[in-house]
């Protein structure tokens, strides 16, 4: 972002990639550079999502009048595309210097660099995706509204959590978990809906078996749900748009049904990772990271309310190296799904000298990696330290759009020692570059069992049991 002289340096360095450029870093010398000018000007942005709400974000750039303006387009393109995926939106309306409006206008629009986000979140929203450009002081105010979510523990229910590689179902009768299993299945290589919803029924028909009967349900579901309705989900990434529709749509809704028409309320994983961390802490503003197939966030916030924003952290870039590696899915550079995720052991591994079996599945080449730190094997051991360094300077960039005390990280590539190397490293970056920091927020590796099956006993608080 900066120029070759002044681009800020990290002081703790990843043992693996020496060129990753931490986006908290290169956003403080951009903000620190336009305040020592004295010639920064104010930039609103406003994303407004589905029912009226609007998350507007303050900060400063540099005039289009002075000769350092060339460094407001990274800034700010990589601005919107994190607010974008942490708190959603389907317009966007932007005021300031006009350079800058008309360049997100381009970079949001067809053909544009961003064509990929502005067709996703159209899909999403259901409506066209549309930049407004104005001045400043005519950007719409902030309009916010969280909800309470879960802690739910009345009565006989079923808690699902759809993972990429493994499925996990818990029974819990009054709070108390009496059932839990953990099954094996491939939903992203299946183009068969059908395949997937039997799967889950599975899921659901084995946990009641453990009960007297079934009074609610609750999912956990790595993708996008609005009133329980999958929008977006890479679990059926594979499944054609027309069978989307008609029977993906309302996958979790025609099962609830057809388990006894039973309340159901389906949240993103991340969302029940943060919950269900809020739960075990006893305490609120909880940031939940899943580090699985994908990246997945979560949010509570100091009320103990979930926000209604997206929190779809594995598209939030946290690297500035143009080089870095390219999400497949969204064709962008230096995403969080690279970073935080079974991608992020694979990429790493070359880099620490192993080799990895190509005929293997991401799930089988993240557990051979682990099996390595098992045996003591210190290349193994330099891939976690490295995604702890990311996730170090990565809290510091989430902090800036959330308020959190608690990080709680979650996911299967935590699991064993290679999650307690990763917690480790972060908490070292945060004493370095970032002490307010690290003094604010705690981190949390739950247990193993808590890690492999907390999300679906959290999920089963999720719904109301509407009293008679």
């Amino acid at each position: 972002m900066m120029s070759q002289n002044i681009r800020p340096k990290p002081k703790i360095e990843c043992a693996l990639d020496k060129d990753f450029r931490p986006a908290s870093l290169e956003n403080r010398v951009f903000l620190k550079a336009v305040e020592e000018s004295k010639e920064g000007v104010p930039l609103a942005i406003a994303m407004e999502r589905g029912d009226g709400l609007i998350s507007t974000y303050y900060t400063k750039v540099f005039p289009d009048s002075s000769p350092s303006s060339r460094l407001n387009y990274l800034y700010v393109e990589r601005l919107v595309k994190t607010l974008l995926w942490v708190r959603g939106g389907w317009k966007i309306t932007i005021g300031g210097p006009a350079s800058i409006g008309s360049y997100i206008k381009k970079a949001y629009s067809e053909g544009g660099i961003r064509e990929f986000d502005w067709k996703f979140m159209g899909n999403v929203y259901e409506k066209p995706f549309t930049v407004e450009i104005t001045e400043y002081d005519k950007v719409p105010a902030e309009k916010e509204k969280s909800k309470p979510v879960g802690r739910h523990m009345d009565g006989c229910r079923i808690g699902f959590d759809a993972g990429g590689s493994d499925r996990k179902v818990s029974a819990v009768i009054d709070g108390e978990a009496v059932f839990s299993e953990e099954v094996i299945w491939h939903p992203k290589l299946n183009s068969d809906p059908d395949y997937h919803y039997n799967e889950i029924l599975a899921a659901m028909k084995s946990a009641a078996a453990h009960m007297p009967r079934v009074d609610a349900i609750g999912v956990s579901s790595a993708g996008i749900y609005i009133n329980n309705r999958v929008k977006v989900a890479s679990l059926f990434i594979k499944v054609p748009e027309d069978l989307f529709e008609k029977k993906v749509k309302n996958i979790y809704i025609n099962i609830a049904k057809e388990i006894g028409d039973v309340p159901i309320e389906v949240a993103n994983d991340g969302d029940v990772t943060a919950l269900a961390g809020a739960m075990e802490i006893g305490d609120n503003s909880v940031l939940g990271i899943a580090m699985g197939t994908s990246e997945a966030g979560g949010y509570v916030d100091s009320r103990g309310n979930i926000t209604g924003w997206l929190n779809e952290l594995a598209f939030v870039p946290v690297d500035y190296n143009s080089l870095a590696m390219v999400d497949e899915w969204s064709g962008d550079y230096g995403c969080g799904v690279k970073y935080f995720s079974q991608d992020a052991v694979i990429k790493l591994a070359p880099a620490a000298g192993i080799q990895l079996d190509d005929a293997l599945t991401p799930a089988e080449k993240l557990k051979y990696v682990q099996e390595l730190m098992v045996k003591g094997d210190d290349r193994a051991v330099k891939i976690f330290e490295t995604i702890g360094c990311y996730l170090g300077y990565a809290m510091a960039h989430y902090a800036d759009f959330y308020d959190y005390r608690h990080l709680l990280v979650l996911g299967r590539v935590t699991s064993g020692e290679g999650g307690n190397i990763i917690v480790d490293i972060a908490r070292k970056v945060l004493k370095a570059e970032f002490p307010e920091l690290a003094e604010k927020v705690k981190m949390h590796l739950p247990d193993e069992a808590s890690r492999r099956v907390g999300q679906s006993v959290a999920a089963a608080s999720l719904p109301e049991i509407k009293k008679k």
